[in-house]
């Protein structure tokens, strides 16, 4: 079984949890004053790259907050989880919060970690290994 460490409570099964969508998403401070292209392209368009991907998550059998992963999509493996409004934590390759088994690393993705996230609370983010399968 897949467990995903979520910030606020530990590591818990993947049935507690619901995907988000992308993290780090930057919203218009006027919605009023996009074009209709704009605005649907905010509404729809998201990077599906492959490699590390900065994802939004609901611990919804849990404490019920949003928080951020970085999830390796070739590989399924967490390799940090960080609460929401946080900026996205470095993850070298092999080394310190580089998951489970290493070797998975970062991936130029465009993803700057700046964004307008919020939710979360107080506390430290969690980093590393943060996925187990049994």
């Amino acid at each position: 079984m897949l467990l995903i460490e979520c910030p606020y409570c530990g590591k818990r099964p993947e049935l507690e949890f619901s995907h988000g969508g992308q993290a780090h998403v930057a919203r218009a401070k006027n919605p009023a004053d996009l074009s209709a292209q704009d605005w649907t392209d905010f509404l729809y368009m998201r990077s599906n790259i492959k490699g590390v991907h900065a994802e939004r998550w609901r611990h919804i059998h849990g404490c019920g907050r949003y928080f951020n992963a970085l999830r390796d999509t070739t590989t399924d493996h967490f390799l940090a989880t960080y609460k929401a409004g946080e900026p996205r934590p470095a993850v070298g390759s092999g080394g310190a919060g580089s998951g489970i088994g290493g070797g998975a690393g970062s991936h130029p993705s465009g993803d700057t970690g700046v964004g307008a996230d919020s939710g979360g609370g107080p506390g430290q983010a969690s980093a590393g290994d943060s996925q187990a399968r049994s």
